[in-house]
């Protein structure tokens, strides 16, 4: 599905229309509540007697992506997952998704099918169908628009809300990976950038490369919890760092938490890159973002049913509102937790 620059449709062939028989042509629909696809004013979903969730994230070319190192086979993948994310931090299903695409004349139908490959991988892997969507043109470069549409019952749903007084704080997996692969990304660009002879050097790296450029959503996490028979008290995905999510969290919760600076998972990969960046590792995954880990409470109680599951750490407990969010250092020392993840729309955020 890469792009042949001697083979090379444009897009003013088709047309809107004609683009959209041609993408619906690669698109089958498999789950049953799928009714109707792509073809319709809308789409048409049967959910019985299950409550339904929605979600809609963005990405802009310039903002939160950069063709420059993201292959937009990547780029389609990830677009995908970075929704579904947000359904499993309901301890809800994903089943549909509608894509919305703006596009400037600099791409091809072949980019287009390149962008799709990676959408429909995704969709493949997480079980969920493509159901409809918009395209339109777009005077900045590429914009992404993802709703993606899950399922769960009433009682089985979590939210933000509901964390409690001496729960346990977990987090799946490990945090901030995705930030330093983005900076081994960006070093490379510039050195390209000032010196077009030297080749990019990612050797070594491709955990954490792979962390920033094709992400996965925690679905394992949710089938374990759903399979332990753990449900937890509040969650929430980790996308744009760690300080921010538990901030939102305790917020929602109005609660407070210690959270153990020891005791958050960070790889040996992420832990010797930030160092060579001269940068603080618990820093990068306090405030580095685009893990898309699941961060969530579970009452003391459940603590024996997860003791032994390897992909999930506990990280520190609720506390009382005005104990405050705090980080206890490895010194033992309180600070208080601020925000400094990644924010589109504050000047100097993050990314």
């Amino acid at each position: 599905m890469f792009e042949d620059k001697n083979n090379r449709t444009e897009m003013s062939e088709l047309g809107e229309f004609g683009l959209i028989e041609h993408i619906a042509k690669s698109v089958e629909l498999k789950n049953e509540e799928s009714i109707k696809g792509i073809g319709d004013d809308a789409a048409v979903i049967d959910f019985g007697d299950y409550q339904t969730v929605v979600t809609t994230d963005m990405l802009n070319e310039g903002v939160h992506f950069d063709l420059t190192f993201h292959p937009l086979v990547h780029l389609g993948y990830k677009s995908i997952v970075v929704n579904l994310s947000d359904i499993y931090a309901m301890n809800a299903i994903p089943k549909q998704v509608l894509v919305a695409i703006g596009l400037s004349n600099r791409f091809s139908l072949e980019a287009v099918e390149e962008l799709y490959a990676g959408m429909l991988l995704a969709c493949k892997k997480y079980g969920v169908d493509i159901v409809g969507g918009d395209t339109t043109s777009s005077k900045s470069g590429l914009v992404l628009s993802i709703t993606a549409i899950g399922r769960a019952k009433k009682e089985d749903l979590v939210y933000r809300s509901g964390a409690k007084l001496n729960d346990l704080v977990c987090v799946s997996g490990d945090l901030g990976g995705a930030y330093l692969g983005l900076q081994i990304l960006e070093r490379e660009k510039k050195i390209f950038i000032e010196n077009p002879t030297i080749q990019p050097d990612l050797s070594g790296n491709d955990y954490i490369l792979e962390r920033q450029l094709k992400p996965e959503a925690q679905k394992e996490i949710i089938e374990k919890l759903a399979e332990l028979k753990v449900k937890p008290t509040s969650m929430i995905d980790i996308s744009d760092g760690l300080s921010s999510e538990i901030l939102h969290l305790c917020k929602q919760s109005e609660c407070g938490c210690d959270i153990y600076e020891d005791k958050i998972p960070i790889d040996p990969q992420t832990y010797d890159r930030a160092r060579e960046f001269g940068l603080d590792p618990t820093v990068c995954a306090l405030s580095g973002g685009e893990d898309y880990e699941l961060l969530f409470t579970i009452a003391q109680a459940d603590y024996e049913k997860l003791r032994e599951h390897l992909d999930i750490s506990i990280i520190g407990h609720i506390t009382d509102k005005n104990a405050g969010v705090n980080l206890i250092d490895k010194s033992g020392n309180v600070v208080k937790m601020v925000a400094q993840g990644w924010d589109a729309l504050l000047k100097g955020s993050g990314k």
